[in-house]
């Protein structure tokens, strides 16, 4: 199946460098905000080519299951090169292109420091073009059609590997369990979903197919549900400052 809508408004776009980064990191807050009436999509800058596990191909089925299990509205891959994209023009017009296709109000993308290096690149690539996305001569088009310049209101990063200092952490307790089969919709990354009858047995482990990859998920979104009270958590980092009215907010959450 095949998600991609051009001309759909969303209030909150998730990119995510290689299929499974957004599953894996803020799958949680885009079930939470769904709840919550919001319109969410996910792009996907590459297809995962390089991964030591599966193919293109199968990544691609498996992004498309995992997009049915979160019941985003949009999902589509941009097919940049995995490992050698860059943070230039070419690649910036892209991102611009399918900002303003999609009009959010909040972009969430890869963390700013990670253990792979496309992460933070991808990180840095995605909030150059949502600045550049609101500079009116800059001129893109989709599909033929010219498109208007549209800056989204913040750009918040989420948390991977390293275990970076989040600025805030948002509940997530509720949609946990729906995130975790997300995740486990890529049947050839993960130990938990190997097949035994299956080639991917065959295949060499890695550092996200070992047996305990995914416990240190669950503890992670533990350990962030700790900072705030709850039982799950998914943190994220911003460069701009969020600001409050009142403590009145704050005071009713927390009650």
């Amino acid at each position: 199946m095949k998600f991609s809508y051009y001309r759909m408004k969303l209030d909150i776009l998730a990119f995510g460098v290689h299929p499974d980064d957004v599953e894996l990191s803020c799958a949680g807050v885009l079930l939470v905000e769904q709840k919550n009436g919001k319109t969410v999509g996910i792009v996907d800058l590459t297809r995962g080519e390089l991964g030591t596990r599966g193919t293109a191909e199968t990544r691609e089925t498996e992004a498309a299951a995992a997009a049915m299990i979160l019941g985003v509205a949009v999902r589509e891959n941009l097919d940049m090169a995995d490992g050698f994209f860059q943070n230039n023009e070419a690649h910036q017009r892209k991102i611009i292109s399918v900002i303003r296709a999609y009009q959010p109000e909040i972009i969430l993308c890869n963390a700013p420091e990670d253990r792979h290096p496309d992460h933070g690149r991808s990180s840095k690539l995605v909030a150059d073009a949502a600045f550049l996305s609101g500079l009116k001569k800059i001129e893109t088009e989709r599909n033929g059609v010219a498109q208007e310049a549209w800056r989204p209101k913040y750009v918040f990063r989420y948390i991977q590997d390293r275990m970076l200092q989040p600025d805030f952490v948002i509940d997530i307790s509720s949609v946990f369990e729906k995130k975790i089969e997300a995740i486990k919709a890529y049947k050839t990354q993960f130990h938990a979903q190997r097949p035994v009858d299956s080639e991917a047995t065959d295949e060499p482990e890695t550092y996200i197919s070992k047996p305990d990859f995914l416990d240190s998920v669950i503890y992670r979104h533990k350990w962030f549900g700790k900072m705030i009270g709850v039982e799950y958590g998914e943190g994220y980092i911003t460069e701009k400052t969020l600001g409050l009215k009142n403590f009145d907010s704050i005071i009713k959450e927390n009650t």
